[in-house]
Parts: structure tokens; sequence; C-alpha cells
């Protein structure tokens, strides 16, 4: 299987190309022709350490045929991207499409490509780590049988984690790098339910004017279940909730904690006078990569498609009206869902 990683200017793109290469029967490609102002040939560097075919530019890389793409770009030619790559007959990874104000011009350009990628017969998954994963699965299928928790009634949630060091991550604030995560994990454990009414509460304390760095949301979805969710930026130390999305399924019979990153060994750094934890299980990012490229090989998906970051996205800019209107926000379209 060819699976190209476009582009090298998220964080992730490195470690990804890297996964990639030592998984078995997969080819890498790499294309960056845009480079960066201070490396212009990181992308050629990196193919050659590992061995990988460079393009040097997009229409080379799409007359190689790709199977898959991984799109990590932080500009503004993800949508171009997509688009090449529903054209080749490519499935997509991207990463989400940062939300950074209340126009929904993300959500309705995701629309767009979504159903640019449905008629091309490709899938378009986002990059959502914790909807990865075999323990997150059986919390999912587990509340989906009825047997767990019973009817869920409540979702409580919080990813803390620290603020991204991409610019335009960052700028889109708390709610446009922590809230996603948890919104679709949410998203997947109800079926695709969709939200009827936002309201939320944010602050810009410790980030530029503008920036929101901590956000409180509250969500009534369309079978009754109301979310709270936490998705602030916080301290590396801050708790299981800065190593990954925390979250608590509360039904009419019982409730269920979920970690992404549990604990596995505590203590404390005396010369630095700070906590130390060391969390358990695989690299969540080796997880979603293997994961997707299975689905693409056997032809089944997984994790969330892009209906589901649209539906994420939205919420996203309901939360944001929200937040400067100071009310709740009803979705517009929300159907209800009948019993």
């Amino acid at each position: 299987m060819k699976v190209a990683v476009l582009s090298f200017a998220d964080q992730h793109a490195v470690a990804y190309a890297e996964l990639l290469h030592g998984m078995p029967d997969v080819e890498l490609l790499v294309a960056d022709p845009d480079g960066a102002p201070d490396d212009p040939a990181r992308g050629r560097g990196a193919a050659d350490r590992l061995g990988a075919t460079y393009a040097e530019g997009w229409e080379e890389l799409f007359a190689l045929r790709p199977d898959a793409v991984v799109l990590t770009t932080e500009n503004d030619s993800w949508p171009a991207l997509v688009e090449r790559a529903a054209d080749a007959g490519a499935h997509v990874l991207c990463e989400y499409p940062y939300a950074a104000d209340e126009t929904g011009a993300e959500a309705e350009e995701l629309d767009r490509l979504l159903r640019m990628c449905e008629e091309a017969g490709v899938r378009l998954t986002v990059a959502s780590t914790a909807c990865f994963g075999p323990a997150f699965a059986v919390v999912r299928d587990k509340i989906a049988e009825g047997e767990v928790v019973g009817d869920v009634k409540t979702i409580h949630g919080a990813y803390n984690g620290p603020r991204p060091s991409g610019t335009r991550a960052a700028g889109s604030g708390a709610l446009g790098t922590n809230a996603p995560q948890l919104l679709d994990m949410v998203d997947a454990v109800l079926g695709g339910v969709p939200a009827e009414q936002v309201y939320a509460q944010t602050n810009g304390v410790g980030a530029e004017p503008g920036v929101t760095s901590a956000a409180l949301m509250t969500v009534r979805y369309a079978d009754g279940t109301v979310a709270s969710l936490d998705c602030s930026w916080g301290a590396p130390d801050a708790g299981p909730s800065a190593y990954g999305p925390v979250m608590s399924f509360i039904g009419d019979r019982a409730s269920v904690d979920y970690t992404a990153s549990p604990r596995l060994l505590g203590g404390f750094e005396a010369r630095e006078r700070r906590e130390r934890r060391e969390t358990r299980g695989e690299d969540p990012h080796a997880v979603m990569l293997a994961e997707f490229v299975a689905g693409v090989r056997l032809g089944s998906g997984a994790g969330p498609d892009g209906a589901a970051a649209l539906r994420t996205l939205r919420v996203i800019r309901a939360a944001r009206e929200s937040a400067r209107t100071g009310q709740p926000v009803d979705l517009a379209g929300a159907q209800p869902v009948l019993p």
C-alpha cells in the first residue's frame, strides 16, 4: 500500500512519516514542495533519512497513485490537497481544520470536501487520536449495547493539554485544539446524535488578546443527553487530563470512567519540585495510524469521519457565539431522535 505524507508544516508530520515507514507492506511517499523559510529542504531531508520516495511537487506525488494520504499542513492548502486526493481516489487522514472564529468557514469548507470525497468513494478521516484504540472501542461498544450504564444521561469530560506549538493551532485557542477530541468522543458514543443547544463560557488568561485559553461547554443533544466539557490549556503536570481526554459516562444504571492515558507510575521530582507521571499504553498517534491503514486496506474505515468532524465544528462555532453573547445557542437543523 502506498501512503503519502503531504507537507511537513504540522508538528506531527515527522512522527507520522517515521511510523508509516516502520509498517510492513507500506510504501512511504513524501511531498513538501513549499518547505519552510528556515528549512526549504525539510521534506526531502526526512525522505532521504527514511529511504522514502520524494516527490518534488503535488502533481508528481499524485501521479504515483497513493492509496491513502496523511495531510499535515498548517497553511490554507488543506482544502486543495483533499480535493486532489479525492480526484486520485486516495483515502485521507487529515489534521483538524482549526476553527478560529464564528464564521463557520471551516465547517462550510469541510462540508464541501466531504461531499466530494463521498462522490469519489474515498473516506475522509480526521486525526482525533482519542477515538482510536481498543480501550475506547470497548467503552463505546458496551455503552451502545446498553449493558454497562443503561441509557446515558450525562457526560463529563476534560482535556487540559498544554498549549500547542503551531502558530495556527495556538491561534484557534483551546476551543479549536482541545474541544474536538472531547466532542468526537461524545459523538462516537452517542452514535452521531446531533447537538441541539450549546452554552459556553471562556477566558483568555495567559493567552494573546482574543485567544481563548480556557473554555467550559454544556452541550444538549437531541436524545436528551447533556455533556459538560472542560477544554482548556493546562500545565504539563496538571493531572490525568493533561495527557489526554478523560471522560465519565453516567447512565440510569451505572457510570463508566475512561482515561485516554492512565497513570502507570507516579512520584515526585525533588530537584524540579514537580509531580512525575508515567503513562501506560501505546503511542496514540501510532494506534491511530495503524487503524487508519488497516481500515483503508479492509475498506472498513476507522475513527471519526468527515461527517463527525462537521458536527464537531458546528458545535465549536456555536460555542464561540455563546461565549460572545453570553446566551445559549440553538443549532439549526438538529433533528430529534425518534424512539
